[in-house]
């Protein structure tokens, strides 16, 4: 089941998913680094991947898994979350963007450490 963003830090997207692209391309490149990227509008939802993580799909056949940085309690159990990137929306690596998760106090801000993408399997 995927679960969608929505909700808490929805001016953080929606400042992100307005902003004009260039014929996004399909797997976009960091330049400077050559790791595998993609921009924030290009998220369609995400599901729990276990402790402190989460797999975000980003299009057919292309899932991340993200790892917060330390605990973030409220994130196993949260049924929408946010994203809040710190640049103009092209995520490569955990300090490009914190996951906003709701929690009963308000919004958690939880800095992912780690984004790697996960390889789909074959179906046999």
């Amino acid at each position: 089941m995927i679960n969608r963003i929505a909700g808490v830090g929805a001016v953080a997207m929606l400042a992100v998913s307005c902003a004009p692209y260039a014929d996004e391309p399909e797997a976009a490149q960091s330049a400077s680094s050559g790791r595998d990227c993609f921009f924030l509008s290009q998220v369609s939802g995400y599901t729990h991947a276990g402790k402190n993580k989460i797999h975000v799909s980003v299009g057919p056949s292309r899932t991340y898994e993200f790892e917060t940085l330390g605990i973030c309690p409220e994130l196993d159990d949260a049924e929408t979350l946010a994203f809040d990137p710190t640049g103009p929306g092209t995520i490569c690596r955990g300090i490009d963007v914190d996951l906003i998760v709701p929690s009963t106090i308000g919004p958690r801000r939880c800095p992912v450490s780690m984004i790697s993408r996960v390889e789909e399997k074959a179906d046999q």
